[in-house]
């Protein structure tokens, strides 16, 4: 049985120390790291199943690594840790490409609910999307086994790993009008704010990344209701 590795990252030693002994009590393996450097070096070293990123760091902040790790291909969730509690500040976080956030300071209970929810919805869809199929929209074609999104001449679409479960969620159910409430449920497994506007950013990703390879306007926002995907979705490998 796989035992997932957290890596965590955080400039303050008792920190590390406290959220290792809590991890490994919890049954996890754990890796430390208090600098970007580092992060890079377990990453190409060890296996990670999560990271668990402060955005503060001595050479560098995680606002900053975060999208880099991305830019490396990296698909290894992410759980940003902020003292910074607006809004605003936590919609950055999820911009920049994390799966979560969580703000300081924080029960250590609360976190490992985080993580297990994040491996989990990894761990589900895996299982249950390796006899899905492909989708096929809009010349688009996302593999949920593979968790790769491709566009009509070939090329991958770079998405989070909360972007691409949004989308899968959205080409499960083509032309159900989703509130926010039921797409925070479904895709990060706990209850949600309703002022929580981490939907709303993830929407405009995907948007944006989906339009800028040529599909446009497919997600349709409905008043007072939410999100509706409005375009037609075949699956692939049931055709034949």
């Amino acid at each position: 049985m796989h035992v997932p590795q957290i890596l965590v990252v955080d400039d303050d030693l008792e920190i590390r120390k406290l959220l290792a002994r809590y991890l490994k009590e919890q049954g996890f393996r754990v890796q430390l790291a208090s600098k970007c450097a580092e992060v890079r070096e377990r990453i190409a070293t060890n296996q990670i199943d999560l990271i668990v990123l402060d955005v503060m760091l001595p050479d560098g902040s995680g606002l900053d690594l975060c999208p880099d790790l991305r830019s490396m291909r990296s698909r290894v969730p992410i759980i940003l840790l902020t003292a910074l509690k607006e809004d605003v500040d936590r919609i950055i976080g999820l911009e920049i490409g994390a799966d979560d956030y969580l703000g300081k300071p924080f029960n250590p209970r609360e976190l490992v609910a985080r993580i297990r929810a994040v491996l989990r919805r990894g761990q589900d869809d895996r299982s249950a999307q390796s006899g899905t199929g492909r989708y096929l929209f809009e010349g688009f074609t996302a593999d949920p086994f593979a968790r790769t999104v491709l566009d009509p001449e070939g090329g991958e679409i770079e998405l989070t790993g909360a972007e691409f479960d949004l989308l899968v969620t959205f080409l499960d159910r083509p032309g159900r009008v989703l509130s926010r409430d039921q797409l925070l449920d479904l895709t990060r497994g706990r209850d949600g704010d309703v002022l929580d506007r981490s939907i709303d950013v993830l929407i405009s990703r995907l948007r944006r990344k989906l339009s800028d390879a040529g599909a446009i306007h497919i997600f349709k926002t409905v008043r007072n209701g939410g999100y509706q995907l409005a375009t037609k979705v075949t699956h692939l490998d049931e055709q034949g």
